[in-house]
Order: C-alpha cells, then sequence, then structure tokens
C-alpha cells in the first residue's frame, strides 16, 4: 500500500526522502537550525528542490554548516565561494551567511541558545495547522513577520517572513503537512523533550 504524502512532494525521491525524514520534525538542535537558516536563505528567490539538490556542495563548502567557522570567513574563503560552481553564487547571499553566522552567535549568547530565542516566538510548541492541500499553507503569518522583524533589527539578511516561515516549516515550529499525509500525525506527536 502507498503512503500518503504531501503533494508538493511526490515523484522526486530526494524531495520525497526530506519529506518523509526531516519536513516539519521540531528542531532544537542550534547547529541545524542554522543550516536550515543558512538554506533557506540560499533558496530565496529559488525552488526548494533547487536547494536539496545542491545541500551536499553546501555541506562541503561552509564547513558542514559550522557557524562558529563560518563567522571567521575571510575575503579569501568569500572569494573562493563566489567560485564554487556546487552552490548558489549570489554575492549578498554570501556575504550574508558570514554575516548571519556571527549575529547567530550573539543570539546564542543573549538568550543562551538560538533556539530558545526563536521557539520562543511560538511558546516552545510546534504550530499545529490543518492544512488539506499544501497550496492553502500559508507563506507568511503573524508570527513568520514578528521573528522576521526582529532578526533583521538584529542585523540578520535575508530573513524576510516568507523566507521565516519556510523556516518554521522546515524545522517544525509548525506543523503544515496535509492532515491525510502519514507524516501529519507522527509529526504531530513530537514535541521538546525535557
Amino acid at each position: 500500500m502507498l503512503m500518503k504524502r504531501c503533494e508538493w512532494c511526490v515523484g522526486d525521491p530526494l524531495y520525497e526522502a526530506y519529506h518523509d525524514n526531516e519536513w516539519g520534525v521540531p528542531v532544537y538542535d542550534d547547529s541545524t537550525i542554522f543550516e536550515f537558516l543558512i538554506l533557506e536563505t540560499f533558496q530565496a528567490g529559488l525552488s526548494w528542490i533547487t536547494i536539496l539538490r545542491k545541500r551536499e556542495n553546501f555541506r562541503k563548502a561552509l564547513d558542514d554548516f559550522d557557524y562558529k567557522k563560518i563567522a571567521t570567513y575571510d575575503e579569501s574563503k568569500y572569494n573562493s565561494l563566489l567560485l564554487d560552481e556546487g552552490i548558489i553564487r549570489n554575492k549578498l547571499k554570501i556575504k550574508s551567511t558570514i554575516t548571519n553566522a556571527q549575529l547567530f552567535m550573539s543570539v546564542q549568547k543573549e538568550f543562551g541558545s538560538f533556539s530558545e530565542y526563536i521557539w520562543s516566538f511560538v511558546d516552545g510548541k510546534p504550530l499545529q495547522n490543518k492544512v488539506k492541500n499544501y497550496k492553502e499553507a500559508p507563506a507568511n503569518t503573524e508570527i513568520s513577520d514578528a521573528i522576521s522583524k526582529n532578526l533583521k533589527k538584529r542585523g540578520f539578511k535575508f530573513v524576510g517572513s516568507t523566507v521565516i516561515y519556510a523556516h518554521m516549516q522546515a524545522t517544525g515550529m509548525v506543523n503544515d503537512h496535509e492532515v491525510s499525509c502519514f507524516r501529519y500525525n507522527e509529526v504531530r506527536s513530537l514535541s521538546k523533550k525535557d
């Protein structure tokens, strides 16, 4: 028997694997939250499947998404990233990755962890939507607006409300699996382990 999945991922094995194993699963680990934040910022204006196909290239180019290392990237490293055909070679997005890594650590210092900061916008618990068709899912919400505004105030780049809402979906801050999807109830049952 075939499992019913969210319609947006059906037909591409990479998309299906991402959907089945990662999308919508609550993430409380700073390193993973940072990885998704960077991937989402590179996605701005592009499709998510484009980013997924380049994810391993990004992983290699960006030192396994190690924000502590990325925060120290110099002009030489920046220039080498601009020449890396395996990633999205957008000058502003690459610069913002370095800036955002530095600011990510500032937020950690202030709140103890970036996770504590970002999850505070949803009181530490995933929001449960009841999406029947993925086209019903919003592109942004009041909460993503608030997070975006707060991050921008802190100096983060490429963190518009739509990017932040996609980040919320990816990291399980919101469950936007279609209610008919086999992952909807599985993801719904997940919560922070104390």
